[in-house]
């Protein structure tokens, strides 16, 4: 019945622009099971505590001041979806205003692609840490996805304790940086801008692309050493059976993570991670947290490729 009304959703998409938002939150929502949210007032003070407990040791390792976002939600399936669903509206609202499509099949089309993402991510997403970007003064959001993140726990046999509280401690280190940096956000929303820009007018804008990729191999990059630091216990088998997982995972799922570009979030993780850890064994972690002076100090493309030229240059 799920799939059957997502389709029909679907298919009966409408409006004048590009993407029917209403007929993506409705099809995704109809045809994802929104997952157990029957939490305790205990397992709340547990997240509010891993939460707290992350933000304490990220600040004594990096020496940051930040605070956590005024927002942290345990959500289900469908409440991420409805977040996410405002996020993708709000990044696009630019692309579409200034693209002319013929309302029909175009639209049904988008739509239905875009129910299908995020249908997908909805059932992987564990935690998310949000700036939301292009939102004129509201706060960032701290999201804790609480079905996936006991499935996962119970897929890997770790406890669903120790499993729910490395995600905190994961998220939270992208806080640390958004406070560290509070030019990111706008140096992220000008790249967005540019691209969109050119990709309204049929081009595509390489640049600032690449100046994103490279801006997310950073952010990413310098979360897994913070965790590495921060963390207050071993971790190396949760991370290595969530390795295993998602190595072996089927065809099609494959597919999917490659048509979604999370193949391209994996090597940012990696190559990150190498080139934060290379800086810290050069000098220290203080110094891998200058990239968070100044847009002008984050590492270039050939940079992340060799550490130690970005070190030369940040001295």
């Amino acid at each position: 019945m799920g799939i059957y009304h997502s389709v029909r959703t679907v298919t009966g998409a409408s409006g004048e622009g590009p993407i029917d938002w209403e007929a993506v939150a409705e099809a995704a929502k109809s045809s994802v099971d929104p997952g157990d949210l029957d939490v305790s007032r205990a397992e709340e003070e547990a997240y509010a505590s891993d939460s707290k407990d992350a933000r304490d040791r990220v600040r004594g390792v990096t020496d940051i001041e930040f605070d956590l976002p005024d927002r942290v939600e345990i959500q289900n399936r469908h409440h991420w979806l409805d977040a996410n669903v405002a996020t993708f509206k709000r990044v696009m609202r630019p692309l579409e205003q200034q693209v002319q499509t013929a309302p029909g099949l175009t639209t049904v089309a988008n739509t239905g692609s875009m129910a299908f993402a995020l249908r997908f991510l909805s059932k992987h997403v564990l935690g998310q840490y949000d700036p939301l970007l292009l939102a004129d003064g509201e706060p960032h959001a701290l999201y804790f996805v609480r079905p996936n993140i006991k499935h996962v726990a119970d897929v890997l046999d770790v406890p669903y304790g120790r499993f729910r509280r490395w995600i905190a401690f994961h998220e939270v280190t992208h806080a640390a940086e958004f406070g560290a940096a509070p030019w990111l956000s706008d140096h992220l929303e000008a790249n967005m801008r540019e691209a969109v820009d050119k990709l309204s007018g049929g081009d595509i804008d390489r640049a600032a692309l690449g100046e994103l990729d490279t801006t997310m191999t950073a952010v990413e990059g310098y979360a897994e050493l913070i965790m590495d630091r921060a963390f207050d216990d071993e971790y190396d088998d949760m991370r290595r059976k969530l390795e295993q997982r998602r190595d072996g995972q089927g065809p099609v799922e494959a597919l999917i993570r490659r048509y979604l570009g999370l193949s391209v979030k994996r090597r940012q993780y990696e190559r990150g991670k190498a080139f934060f850890e290379e800086v810290a064994d050069l000098r220290d972690v203080e110094t891998a947290g200058r990239v968070w002076e100044s847009p002008e100090l984050l590492p270039t493309d050939e940079e992340l490729d060799d550490p130690a030229s970005w070190v030369r240059r940040v001295e």
